[in-house]
């Protein structure tokens, strides 16, 4: 396994900001390259902060590098209420915030379980939508997110398991979007070991210790089934692994690019409407079954319709290339969460039921 890097001795986090804490030079290397990389240069961005070692040290590094880059840092909160300590969480992130001299700004949720949704997903699409409400009231377009090696590596593994596609197994990526709202990722080639000595760097130097949230280690969750069960046995037999498989979602999110770029190129050869709606079924009948099953996913995401199942786009094939190439013979109907599918006068339409 190769070494990680100690944090260096102390970089100042922002003149007059308050106590001087170590930063961690190969991490705040790879914050400043996300950050130059970014067209847009915005003036603010934001740090989503849960109170962890992980958030944590992306507050303390953005603090020490984007002031330089000529950008102002705040601190985004979610309150989940989850747990009985979310309140000593909220306050411990208080504390840093003013450590650094950072604006905090809180968010509370509260998570429902929808119905077919496990409770870490409930809570994942309340913090988004929470970050996404901060972002938009405080003007910020851009979050900083602290997924780092051994996350990218899990979801990998965990998408795999769960039958995902190609694109899924692309698993995180460095740059996303999402209800309007750019979400960063500038640690997902950083080994959590590094970001942990940085952690154990700044509590000795200034005695702020994260929060540790008990349900990262309880095995009755899904990614910490795979985290306290399955990666110990992967560390001990394959002890590279997670760059391994971190390297696999580069190739995965490489190789779903490049169909994306076929099927919006085959998408413009099916005389589609202006609006993207519909489609001439002759034209896609031309297409190869493979090119065929990738420009309907790809009409259906341009369309806002959810994916449907591998069984549930299977029929929907056979239904399509079953027609008369006019579309005469029937009149095809499929409906696809909230989305209907169907076939007149020779052209495939999608349409929302609401």
């Amino acid at each position: 396994m190769t070494d990680v890097p100690v944090p260096e001795p102390t970089l100042r986090a922002e003149a007059g900001a308050g106590p001087s804490l170590p930063v961690s030079a190969e991490l705040a290397a790879a914050l400043r390259r996300t950050l130059q990389a970014l067209p847009e240069h915005p003036r603010r961005i934001a740090v989503a902060f849960s109170g962890g070692a992980d958030s944590a040290m992306l507050a303390v590094h953005a603090a020490a590098v984007a002031p330089a880059l000529g950008m102002d840092v705040a601190l985004f909160h979610v309150h989940h209420g989850l747990q009985a300590d979310a309140d000593a969480w909220a306050q411990q992130a208080r504390a840093l915030g003013a450590m650094l001299s950072l604006p905090l700004f809180e968010a509370r949720v509260q998570v429902e379980q929808a119905a077919g949704k496990g409770i870490e997903a409930a809570a994942r699409d309340a913090r988004y939508a929470a970050l996404a409400r901060l972002a938009h009231e405080h003007g910020i377009g851009h979050v900083l997110l602290a997924h780092h090696r051994n996350d990218q590596a899990e979801t990998v593994l965990l998408r795999l398991l769960r039958g995902t596609g190609l694109a899924g197994m692309a698993a995180m990526a460095q740059r996303s979007q999402r209800d309007g709202v750019a979400y960063l990722r500038p640690w997902l080639d950083q080994e959590r070991a590094a970001i942990l000595l940085a952690a154990d760097a700044v509590q000795a130097a200034s005695g702020w210790r994260p929060v540790q949230d008990p349900t990262n280690a309880d095995p009755r969750y899904t990614r910490a089934a795979l985290r306290e069960l399955l990666a110990p046995a992967l560390d001990a037999r394959w002890p590279g692994w997670r760059g391994i498989v971190a390297r696999h979602a580069r190739h995965m999110a490489e190789a779903a690019e490049i169909l994306d770029e076929v099927a919006r190129e085959d998408f413009l050869k099916l005389d589609p409407s202006p609006d993207g709606a519909s489609f001439s079924l002759q034209a896609w009948r031309g297409l190869s079954p493979a090119r065929q099953a990738q420009v309907l996913r790809h009409w259906l995401e341009m369309n806002g319709a959810r994916m449907p199942t591998d069984a549930r786009m299977a029929d929907l094939l056979r239904q399509l290339r079953g027609l008369h190439s006019l579309g005469h013979d029937r009149q095809l109907r499929v409906e696809q969460a909230g989305h209907v599918i169907r076939c007149h006068r020779g052209r495939v339409w999608v349409e929302s039921r609401a």
